[in-house]
């Protein structure tokens, strides 16, 4: 299951308009991000270390037993072909990503497309969702991290830490400076990997803390 791309495009259609709340450029990088970060999660794709025939930093696959999510099996697939940069990684996945994922999701009934008759937001398809149980606990489990401080699960923590790369948290959320300060400083603290420490963590959140760090670095 991509977990961290679905929740991720499930929370930008969280609106009245169901279209997604982030300008196109910044939702397919963030998207794209998101398909190798649930990669990392599933221990499919790891970055290049010092000392490694590969270049560093490099996110190269890794042979893993069971079936693959279709949503991440296109990122996976690249990048059995060869390493890559993260930036080049990101640039390749924006082409499909997006509708990959609207595909996907109305197969298995998290939304449905409608066809606007109007061009007047240069949108040819509006994405409502079928309930907001799914997204709702996304929306919770992200405000707990930034506002209550608790410790986020892996997917929270790679949702908050790619919409800051981009800083793209504005599209979830509407605050004063006061509390945009707080939320910066705390979705700052979660995108540097500090929510390891917070987390009971194995080598799958490890993985997914290391690759996010090079992920990020390819949004910015």
């Amino acid at each position: 299951m991509a977990q961290i791309a679905e929740d991720l495009f499930l929370l930008l259609l969280d609106n009245v308009s169901a279209q997604p709340g982030l300008d196109r450029a910044r939702r397919q990088r963030v998207l794209s991000g998101a398909v190798l970060l649930d990669l990392a999660h599933a221990c499919r794709i790891r970055p290049a270390m010092a000392g490694e025939p590969v270049e560093r930093g490099r996110l190269v696959a890794l042979t893993a037993p069971g079936p693959m999510d279709p949503v991440i099996a296109p990122a996976f697939e690249l990048l059995q072909q060869r390493p890559l940069r993260p930036a080049t990684a990101v640039k390749r996945l924006s082409k499909h990503t997006e509708e990959n994922l609207t595909n996907y999701l109305e197969y298995i009934g998290q939304i449905r497309r409608v066809r606007l008759n109007s061009k007047r937001f240069g949108h040819q398809y509006a994405w409502p969702l079928t309930n907001r149980e799914r997204v709702g606990h996304a929306r919770s489990a992200l405000l707990a991290a930034l506002f209550d401080r608790k410790p986020p699960t892996p997917p929270t923590a790679a949702i908050i830490s790619l919409l800051h790369a981009v800083d793209g948290l504005g599209a979830l959320l509407s605050l004063n400076d006061r509390g945009w300060r707080w939320v910066h400083a705390r979705a700052g603290e979660i995108a540097s990997g500090a929510w390891v420490d917070e987390y009971p963590t194995a080598m799958p959140e490890l993985n997914l803390a290391i690759t996010a760090s090079a992920v990020r670095g390819a949004l910015a």
